[in-house]
């Protein structure tokens, strides 16, 4: 059984990508800050709620040490929590705009996946999927037959860009485990005030494709819905 832990998964991208491992057989831990909602989208998944706040230090070593007390081990982890902060002109950004976004959409995935290390480690086949954007891509920003190149989000652009090279970094660092950045394209969420063109399903594809892969693919890839894709 594979047990696959979820940040961010009450709503959105992550409660569809829940949604839809459990029906694949994933065994899905529905990790998320609010109590009330985390445990609400669970039930209604048939998952296990997790409290978890991707900014706070204790509160991801707490949800770990409930993880390893409960399951034991993870195989797959899904960092998708996320804000995007402040869009358009740039002139009035303050560091505590880029604090506060960091903090959740790069910050959060280093502490969680620190703290999931031991648990992951004792999976036949450890798996993490960090989730990323092409906002964070120097080619699709700049193309302007791209829906990308037409937004100005300074904020979530910057971190998203961190986040892929970061993930790119763990896959060099930890060949024991395959890691991995997903795209999930211009979906509607409310992320986006529920604007994108792409169902909530189709932003899930390439995601869900990297959790159920299997052994012997590769790592340090930034995947879409259609394959994978070049970052820079």
């Amino acid at each position: 059984m594979t047990i696959t832990f979820i940040t961010g998964a009450n709503k959105g991208l992550g409660r569809e990508t829940a949604r839809r491992l459990i029906e694949l057989g994933h065994t899905v831990l529905v990790g998320a800050r609010d109590p009330e909602l985390g445990a609400a989208a669970a039930d209604r998944l048939g998952a296990r709620f997790v409290q978890i706040d991707v900014t706070d230090d204790h509160s991801v070593a707490a949800a770990a040490a409930e993880v390893e007390k409960r399951e034991g081990r993870i195989d797959v982890l899904i960092n998708n929590a996320g804000i995007h902060g402040p869009f358009g002109d740039p002139s009035e950004l303050t560091s505590g705009d880029l604090l506060a976004v960091f903090d959740v959409n790069l910050l959060g995935v280093v502490r969680t996946t620190t703290a999931f290390l031991p648990l992951l480690r004792r999976s036949p086949d450890p798996v993490i999927i960090n989730v990323s954007s092409a906002m964070g891509s120097l080619a699709a920003t700049h193309d302007r037959s791209r829906a990308e190149s037409g937004v100005i989000a300074p904020v979530y652009t910057s971190s998203k860009a961190a986040l892929t090279m970061l993930t790119t970094q763990y896959a060099k660092a930890m060949t024991d485990i395959r890691i991995n950045a997903a795209d999930p394209g211009y979906t509607a969420t409310d992320l986006n005030g529920n604007s994108g063109p792409q169902t909530v399903t189709e932003g899930t594809d390439a995601i869900v494709a990297l959790a159920t892969e299997g052994p012997g693919h590769g790592s340090g890839r930034f995947v879409d819905r259609h394959g994978e894709i070049a970052w820079s």
